[in-house]
């Protein structure tokens, strides 16, 4: 009864999830420089923040947030904040010594799990556009009327599959030959990425609610 929401849920989610992003980002920052594991848990970070957005799409929070200026500020110069500390935390990268395979899997076990995960979770969690994809998602795509029950596991659903896709960008990332081919360049391909964050948090302080 319910199948041709779900797959309309389902594919706007997919256009929506394989666009580049913050979250993209911090996901093949941390696949290329701390390896798959912290990739993999900075994934999972990510895919769990979509019940935090979910929870309160349900609650109706969400609409609250759209509708009200100042905690939709709030949220979105804490998103910025975030991103561009990070950002300027990656500009500062130094170019690194030669390494062997040996120092390589090493340095991919220096980075924590708990601070991949709190990664991909604070800055999937943090965007307010994440904020109003799940509020348009659960207020005109979904049916009002549809059980609550119903929307959970959409909502289920929807935190499966980001945590997927972006499991299979760190897989893709955090392969030796990938990894070897950014290590040569370096700390110019930190500071790279430090730039795109840098850029995505600007352009996000200056988002304005539609």
């Amino acid at each position: 009864m319910y199948l041709t929401e779900f797959l309309t849920v389902a594919l706007i989610h997919l256009l929506a999830v394989a666009s580049p992003g913050p979250d993209f980002a911090v996901v093949v920052r941390e696949s290329v420089t701390h390896g798959r594991r912290a990739g993999t848990w900075t994934a999972l970070g990510v895919g769990s923040a979509i019940f935090l957005h979910v929870g309160y799409s349900l609650l109706g929070i969400g609409l609250i947030v759209s509708q009200s200026i100042v905690l939709f500020n709030a949220l979105k110069w804490a998103a910025a904040a975030y991103l561009l500390y990070i950002g300027f935390k990656a500009l500062r990268a130094q170019p690194a010594k030669p390494s062997s395979e040996d120092d390589l899997h090493r340095e991919a076990g220096e980075r924590t799990a708990r601070g991949a995960f709190t990664s991909g979770f604070v800055t999937n969690g943090l965007n307010p556009k994440a904020t109003l994809f799940f509020l348009s998602l659960f207020t005109v795509v979904i049916n009002p009327h549809t059980p609550l029950a119903v929307q959970a596991g959409y909502g289920v659903y929807l935190a499966v599959a980001t945590a997927l896709w972006f499991c299979l960008v760190a897989m893709l990332f955090s392969q030796q030959r990938v990894r070897a081919g950014f290590a040569r360049m370096g700390h110019w391909f930190d500071r790279g990425m430090g730039a795109v964050l840098i850029a995505i948090g600007v352009k996000l302080a200056f988002t304005s609610m539609k």
